[in-house]
């Protein structure tokens, strides 16, 4: 171990920061003689900035925001590495008791179907124009997030333009509940618990989880500095290996118990351990009037390699970033954005590599609709597109 074993590691509150939060609660992290202080954030932009600057060692970090940081998109050029992945999914989108009731009356079929909810919205949005109403407003976490990306990548399906027809609001994660309230917004798509807290609060329905629209789907990564990295190669090992012992820990479901006791506590997530329980075993009530859904994949930490950074999940974040016109297409790019993702620091440390069993997509990424994806080739998989920025 290298001199400096005391780190300081930002995360936002959010059951897909469960392995990081476990790692240091549990003691896995102490184990490896890391000495780790745990530092809640409100905001994706803390985060960044707090990493970017050395104030962080580490941090929970939305997926695209590394490769932002890294390709110099957004914000000052600072290079991340993810050497292992916090959770695959996770997100839902919620919209409102009457936006809900509104899709049920234009769907034509099963609403479950996100092919059927688009074609819902978009006639609800072309009777809002003809109306001369307001936008209907979707809250998302950042620009650079996946919950920016999944909400557009539905919306597209059916022609719904996200910079048109609809207004896109960037609100940080605790906010979003308070936001819809308040009638601050008509919908949201944020990760967990905060979907399920504005369910049982009476005032939203959670439309699509959003494993229905990509099966998987990168969604928070463990992040460092590449220089830190280079500088701490211990310290970094360590806690690739005490993260992964935590994941194994929470998908072992003797200890859901325990792992949601860990996760309620008031300077973690501080919600009740029961909305957690329901995140992690994939079984959420999705309206006010108590109806479930279930899902294997509504959040993956560790099984079905999820845990393993995948460059085809890079390929895919930064295929969104092109399409919507946040960078250019090259292949220099789609290189620096593949390289965020370390799988070889991962099997370097746990012995080899831990791939997605059978059954899984393909293509690494199983959206529900759209050209195929090819990892390599960006131009294209963006071609047939008809709605993007580029």
């Amino acid at each position: 171990m290298t001199a400096r074993n005391k780190l300081r590691i930002g995360f936002i509150p959010l059951v897909d920061a469960a392995a990081l939060i476990v790692a240091v609660d549990r003691g896995f992290a102490a184990e490896k003689r890391l000495e780790v202080e745990l530092v809640r954030e409100v905001s994706w932009s803390n985060v960044r900035d707090k990493l970017n600057i050395g104030m962080f060692d580490a941090a929970h970090l939305l997926a695209p925001v590394a490769i932002a940081s890294s390709l110099g998109f957004g914000h000052v050029k600072v290079p991340i590495i993810a050497p292992f992945n916090l959770g695959l999914n996770g997100n839902a989108i919620t919209v409102t008791n009457a936006l809900q009731k509104a899709l049920q009356d234009k769907a034509e079929g099963d609403l479950a179907d996100p092919k059927v909810s688009a074609r819902a919205l978009a006639a609800i949005v072309a009777e809002r124009k003809r109306r001369g109403e307001p936008p209907l407003n979707f809250g998302m976490t950042f620009p650079f997030s996946t919950h920016n990306y999944q909400l557009r990548f539905w919306m597209a399906s059916a022609r719904i333009d996200p910079d048109e027809d609809v207004q896109m609001i960037v609100l940080p994660p605790p906010f979003m509940v308070e936001s819809i309230k308040s009638g601050h917004v008509d919908a949201f798509c944020v990760g967990a618990p905060w979907n399920s807290v504005a369910v049982d609060l009476g005032i939203a329905h959670i439309l699509h989880f959003v494993s229905e629209i990509l099966q998987r789907a990168a969604e928070k990564v463990l992040a460092v500095r590449a220089p830190w990295a280079k500088d701490n190669p211990d310290a970094l090992y360590a806690l690739v290996y005490a993260h992964a012992k935590a994941a194994a820990f929470i998908e072992d479901e003797r200890n859901r118990d325990e792992v949601c006791s860990i996760l309620s506590a008031p300077d973690r997530l501080n919600v009740a351990p029961e909305i957690i329980r329901r995140t992690l075993d994939g079984r959420l009530k999705v309206s006010p009037d108590g109806k479930y859904r279930e899902s294997d994949r509504y959040l993956m930490i560790g099984r079905r390699g999820a845990a393993r950074p995948d460059r085809a999940q890079a390929s895919w974040l930064y295929a969104q970033m092109v399409r919507w016109g946040q960078a250019p297409l090259s292949k220099e790019l789609l290189l620096s954005a593949r390289e965020t993702f370390r799988p070889d620091i991962y099997d370097e440390v746990l012995g080899g590599g831990d791939l997605p069993p059978e059954g899984e997509p393909k293509d690494g990424v199983g959206a529900f609709d759209g050209p195929e994806f090819d990892a390599l080739d960006l131009e294209k998989h963006l071609a047939p597109w008809k709605l993007h920025r580029r």
